[in-house]
Parts: C-alpha cells; structure tokens; sequence
C-alpha cells in the first residue's frame, strides 16, 4: 500500500474476524527500538475513556479485542505483534488507529525499513505498507482501521508526532500522567502508608494548589485559624487527580541490596520453589533443569520470547511440556522436551535435547530426534548444555535430509546464555510485574547452584594439559590438531566470560576478533594454533560498552602468567605531565601492583613504566626522557594462572574469571568514573 491508500478488508480475505498486525524497523546501530500503542476512537476521533488506550502498560482489552504480543528480535531490528478481534470491538467505536513511539530524544528518522503487515486468522498475509520518510518525529502514526457500511477498512497513514507518544494519547482525549520513569524493587515496594505519604508530599504546585482550593470551607475558630490536616489534603489531592494512564514505562527489577533476613542465624536457608540440594545423578540433574528452564520460559514471556527469537519462533501463546513421548518404529523416543508456540493457528515446535554436568551431546540422540522432527512437520531441535558452540565449530554434527519439505533446524543453547538472559532481565531490563521477577530470580538461583550442573563451560579439554606440557618441552610443532583444540576451548571460555559479564553490569560485552575480513573460522584458528606453537600465549579482546578502551586478556602458558590490561588514549590537549597526573589521582583506589606503561609513538615495544605503588609519588617517572609523543596509557595487571583444566580452585578457567573480575572491578570502573551500571559514558583519558 501507498501512503494514504485504503481497502476494504472483506475483499482481501474471508476470514477477517481476527487479524495479527506487526510493526518492524531495522536500526544501522542495533540499538534502537519503538513500542506500539493501540487507541479505539469513537465518531467524533475521541477514546470513550481513558481504558481505550493500549500500550506497554495496558497490553490487553478485557474482551480480548485488541491484545499486544510484545516484541522480537529479528535479523536487523524488532517487530512489535497485535492480534485484533475484530468481531469484538465495541459497536460505539468507529475507528482504530495504531501508532509506535520512540524515547526522549530518539527519532523514527535513526531507523530503517519501518513497515506494517497485515495477516488473516490463517496466518496468510494480507497487505504491506512501507514508511521511507517518517522525519524527525518520536512518534508515528502507521495505521488506522475504520467502520463503513457495516464492514471494516483499512487505512495507511505513516503520519509523525514530535509530542510523542504522550502527544499522540492527548490528541485523541486520553488524561495521561506522564510522569518519570519508575523501577520497582521487587522486596521494596512501599507499602500502602508510605505511598500515601509520598503522594501527598509529592504533589505539589498548581495541582495541589486546586487539590487545597476544594476542599469546604470551615469556619474559623475564635481562637485558631482553622488548617486542613495533612490528610486531608492527601484525600482531596486523591479526588482531584483520578487515576490516569502512564506513558512512562514501568519495568520490575530486584533490588540491589537484599533486605535483612527474618532467620534466627546464619544456618536457616530460605525455601526456594526450584530446590537442587537433593539432587544426586545426571539423570535427575537433566530432569529437573529443563523442567524448570522449560516451565519459566511459558509463565515469563519476556524470558521465554527472548530465547526462543534467535531460532525463528514467531511471538505467540508458548507451552512447554517434558516426559514427551515419540512414535521412532519399534522404540519409541523420549526428548527431554518440547517447545510449542501458536501464532495465528499455526504451531511452531522444537525438540530440546539437554545435558548438565559437563556431560557431551550424543551425535546419534541427536540426529534420531532431527529426523523425528522432520518427519512430523517440526520446525527445529534445541541442544542445551554447559557448552558453548562456535561459529564453524558445531558441537554435533548431524545430517538433514535436503529433500523433506519441511526443513529442520539445528539450534545450541548453552546453561551461561540462559543465565545472562535472566540477569539481563530482572537486574537491569525489568519484566512486567514482581511474580516475574521472583521465578526468574528463582531460575538463576538453581542455575547457579553447586548441585544443578548447570554451571557453563567448565573443561578446557583432553588436549589441554598435553598442549601445556608440550609448550614446557618445547616439542609442539605447528599443525598439531591438539592446538587448534585448545585454541576452540579457549574461545568458549572468552564468550563464557562475556555473558557472565554483561550479565553483572547490564553491558554487551562481547569478543574482539582482529581477524581479515572474509577469513573463514578454521583457518583463522588454525592460524591462532600456530601462533600458540610459537610464543606459547593465548590472547583474546574484550569490548565492553562504555569503557574507553578494549580489556585484553593474554594466558602465557610458559610462563604461567595471566595479564589482563588496558590501553586507554591520551587526551588531544594539556601536558603530558598533567595526563599522568591525572591519571594516577584517577587510580587512587586501584591495586599498588598494577602496572601502568606509557605508550610511544611510532614504537611497539613500549615506554618507561612502573608499578602504581611507585608511580604515585612521583607521575613523572612515566614520561620519556626524550620528549618522544605519548599517545596513551597501558594498564596492566598480572597473576598466576591455575595448572589443571577443570573447575578446582587450582583451575585454569577459575583464574581467568578471577583476573577479568579483579581488573573491571579495580581498574576499569576507575577510568570510567566509577558508575558500573548502563548509565557509564566513556571518561576521558
């Protein structure tokens, strides 16, 4: 459709009684977003009431007519889905228009390939419309549905606001109270006293002044001057100001700090809905972790939606199911379990295939359920493990037969990517309300406990400890298999260390590859392999948004060191004294041990450096004694690493998180102004 254009409905389809409507938008940054909204108008272009307004804080119609599905990731952006009753809609209303805004000052221009879509009950597509030019706006008018003759029309509009959505609401008769943003703290929300003392504390101005003027008149006492009480006017402030729909979004979140425990000591433990103490073999551990995962993912839709997105499952009604049983000939199969998502009638369904415990996937298990699910019609097969998969490194290698119709495909979850998600949610994104938050809360507290086997990437592999040796002996030769192996273990270990991270601080943290363009995964760890045979080192880059430089992570097997360091740029303007100047009284609380290096230019090797303990006296030590430019500073940090490949207090794996943990939690924060939560913008150097 063209801007402007309208069509009937009844002459698209015969089965228009309920539509599903999705509105998408790439973004070049992969960082921006809009949220739809939804208003039901009478004749006259107005709401009935305040309740005909439909957004993230009232997504659904009590009748069912119009609910909001919520939104999902897709290749280069998000799509939000509407599924409208339309046989429901009451008779006085005429018109429905749907609209998405953006935040504060992000504007519809910042995206890309805005469209509508329309399908039947069916599933099958009705109409398209494209918006190329919405302008500098916050929010946009995409649609409307309108009454004619006792048949519903469909209209593209692709019309911008700079109100934004709270314009938008006003401009149709919606009363908003659009007030800041709240989180709510799961275990702090005040209760009924303390809310009516903040409401009568915080309202203030020309709202309390007409909250006061209505109040009766009293007549004077002969000897006081008679004065509303405090409640009163908290009462009369609740009479003038009916309740009135927000725009601004409320999201749940836990509360940092944890309120005093009611226990009479230490040794009580608080009951927990998913309990992991009692679990003893591999065959409960599995049971019992997808059980839990699978039943968190249909009761949380954020949480569910989020992990299934990456594997094409569409936004819909999801139920999860285990003890699954499938016709397989003589011997039937038993999946750890199901996924199934309904979107308009259709149903899309996954097979999920879990191990814990360090425990391997089975290639034949595998492949047995690929080939019942392309034989039943469904769309994929979830592998779940402590594993984490690599980009042309697959864990199990199955074959699909290219000739079925239906294709199946093959898809890895690892425990560390579902733990990130739930942190990511209700540490730092919020859910929809405080039940979501606690079952997601529960979920991460049995993932993380010693019992679930649920613990993520834990061995660095049969090849690790002979690698070492070798390296020690001075006998491993380029092209030896064992060293590609090492390095593969040692990228699962880096993307383990990203998701752990970013779950903490509600960052991307993602790995550095300096690899050239084009350079397929198993040359380039073939060339790393090589690399390792030569120097003996490992080394990976980590780039954590809102840090002014890239966290390097160097692993020398000769010498049994981990170095993890920093290089931050030098400032365009001021002194070189001054900078490092500033820069020590910057690292005021950081470790005395830590290394701080001035880098040249024009030289790799480095300049004069020294620990923090002795540069602190005396910042001038820093500088070249030859004038030569400094370009930047290198922080550094070094300590042992632990000799075995495993989880022992000893292990490898054990001092690699410890050392990224010490470094963000003592260096980095530092030069970031020390503000470890999404709200971090790069420091200055």
């Amino acid at each position: 459709m063209v801007k402007g254009g309208n069509v009937g409905l009844a002459s698209l389809s015969e089965d228009i009684g309920s539509v599903l409507m999705s509105l998408s938008w790439g973004s070049p940054t992969g960082e921006g977003d809009a949220d739809v909204s939804v208003l039901l108008l009478t004749g006259d272009g107005k709401v009935r009431s305040d309740g005909d307004f439909y957004f993230y804080n009232n997504p659904v119609a009590a009748d069912g007519s119009v609910q909001l599905l919520g939104k999902a990731p897709t290749a280069d952006g998000s799509e939000d889905r509407i599924t409208f009753d339309l046989t429901a809609i009451p008779v006085g209303v005429e018109q429905i228009v749907v609209a998405a805004s953006r935040y504060e000052s992000a504007r519809f221009s910042e995206l890309q390939d805005l469209r509508l879509t329309l399908a039947d009950g069916s599933g099958e597509s009705l109409l398209r419309f494209s918006i190329d030019d919405p302008g500098e706006v916050s929010a946009l008018l995409f649609g409307e549905f309108y009454r004619r003759g006792g048949d519903w029309k469909f209209r593209a509009i692709g019309q911008g606001y700079e109100s934004g959505l709270a314009g938008v609401a006003t401009d149709f008769g919606v009363d908003i109270d659009d007030d800041a943003d709240v989180d709510v703290d799961v275990e702090a929300a005040p209760d009924a006293e303390s809310e009516a003392e903040s409401e009568s504390e915080g309202a203030t101005g020309v709202r309390t002044t007409e909250a006061v003027a209505a109040i009766p008149a009293q007549p004077p006492s002969p000897a006081v001057e008679s004065v509303p009480e405090v409640s009163e006017v908290s009462e009369a402030v609740a009479a003038a100001r009916p309740a009135r729909p927000r725009t601004a979004k409320k999201k749940v979140t836990l509360p940092k700090v944890a309120k005093k425990s009611l226990a009479e000591n230490d040794s009580w433990r608080r009951a927990r809905l998913f309990p992991a103490s009692v679990l003893k073999s591999d065959h409960e551990r599995e049971t019992r972790a997808t059980s839990v995962l699978l039943s968190v993912m249909a009761q949380v839709p954020e949480f569910g939606r989020r992990l299934t997105a990456a594997f094409g499952a569409p936004v819909g009604r999801m139920e999860t199911f285990t003890e699954v049983t499938l016709p397989n000939g003589e011997s039937p199969r038993r999946p750890d379990g199901v996924i199934r998502v309904e979107r308009a009638g259709k149903l899309w369904t996954a097979l999920v295939e879990t191990k814990t415990n360090g425990n391997p996937l089975k290639p034949d298990q595998v492949q047995a359920y690929a080939d019942i699910a392309a034989r039943r019609g469904y769309e994929a097969v979830i592998t779940l493990s402590n594993d984490v998969e690599l980009e042309g490194s697959p864990l199990v290698e199955v074959k699909l037969d290219g000739r079925r119709k239906n294709k199946v495909a093959l898809w890895h979850l690892s425990w560390a990517e579902v733990a990130h998600q739930a942190q990511m949610l209700i540490r730092h994104e919020g859910v929809g309300n405080a039940a979501h938050a606690w079952l997601l809360q529960e979920l991460l507290h049995y993932l993380q406990h010693e019992n679930s086997g649920c613990h993520g990437f834990q061995n660095m592999g049969r090849s690790w400890v002979p690698v070492r040796n070798a390296i020690d002996a001075e006998t491993l030769c380029q092209g030896d298999p064992r060293a590609v192996e090492v390095v593969e273990s040692w990228e699962r270990l880096v993307r383990q260390v990203c998701l752990r991270l970013g779950g903490e601080l509600g960052e991307k943290v993602l790995p550095v590859q300096r690899a050239k363009r084009g350079t397929d995964p198993a040359s380039r760890r073939a060339a790393l392999a090589d690399r390792l045979c030569v120097d003996g080192r490992l080394d990976a880059e980590l780039r954590i948004e809102g840090t002014p430089g890239v966290l390097a992570l160097c692993a020398d097997l000769r010498t049994g060191k981990l170095r993890t360091s920093i290089e931050i740029a030098a400032p365009d303007q001021g002194y070189p004294l001054s900078w490092a100047k500033r820069l020590i009284r910057r690292l005021a609380e950081a470790p005395a041990d830590l290394h701080v290096e001035a880098v040249l230019e024009g030289q790799t090797g480095g300049g004069p450096r020294g620990t923090l303990e002795r540069l602190r006296p005396e910042p001038a030590d820093i500088l070249p004694k030859n004038g030569t430019q400094i370009t930047g500073f290198r922080l550094s940090l070094f300590r042992g690493m632990g000799n075995t490949r495993g989880t022992a207090e000893s292990g490898f794996i054990r001092s690699v998180d410890e050392s990224v943990d010490r470094f963000h939690a003592s260096v980095v924060v530092h030069l970031d102004g020390g503000r470890p939560t999404r709200s971090r913008r790069p420091a200055e150097a």
